[in-house]
């Protein structure tokens, strides 16, 4: 069953009015893309939260988890631009077919763009069945299996267990080649 992301994203978004997840730790209030050719996860699940910054201004989002995911020509870039100076970090990692793995990933996002194809995909689950901090009653989903090609998010905290990245180029890009992933 192929299912564009952007409409299953569009349901967590319906969900998200009544999903209250606290973020474990604060977040710095500034989003960051991620881009990848392609991600295959097992053990997918999506629920509508929050995340809290520091000072408690609250940003809802759509939480995802993956129990276990590899990540293709994985790209992670953040905007730290002052005025007059454009400035990106970027971190690149699991090229040439070696893909970045992650197990217990968590992702807090605000749009998911790409190409998502589940396997035993239930939509319209309680997010508590999904994970027992979420808000009862709140929208959930999950999937044995998620394939997403031509994967761009725009999110405000990652975590997982164990982040392999394989291949790994951090670099701070200043002036002209200071370009996000997408």
């Amino acid at each position: 069953m192929m299912v564009p992301a952007t409409v299953v994203a569009g349901g967590i978004v319906l969900g998200m009015a009544n999903g209250a997840i606290a973020a474990s730790f604060a977040v710095s209030g500034q989003t960051f893309k991620v881009g990848a050719s392609k991600l295959e996860g097992d053990g997918f699940k999506q629920y509508g939260g929050v995340a809290r910054e520091k000072d408690g201004t609250l940003h809802p989002v759509a939480v995802s988890e993956i129990a276990d995911a590899d990540l293709y020509d994985l790209c992670q870039s953040v905007n730290a631009s002052i005025p007059g100076v454009p400035i990106v970090l970027t971190i690149n990692a699991g090229g040439g077919g070696n893909p970045a793995k992650a197990s217990g990933l968590l992702i807090d996002m605000d749009s998911l763009e790409g190409n998502a194809e589940f396997t035993n995909i239930k939509i319209g689950r309680d997010a508590t069945d999904l994970n027992p901090d979420a808000q009862a009653k709140s929208f959930g989903q999950s999937a044995d299996h998620v394939t997403i090609t031509d994967l761009k998010q725009v999110a405000r905290s990652t975590s997982a267990g164990t982040f392999t990245l394989n291949g790994l180029k951090l670099k701070v890009n200043v002036g002209p080649t200071a370009k996000e992933c997408f």
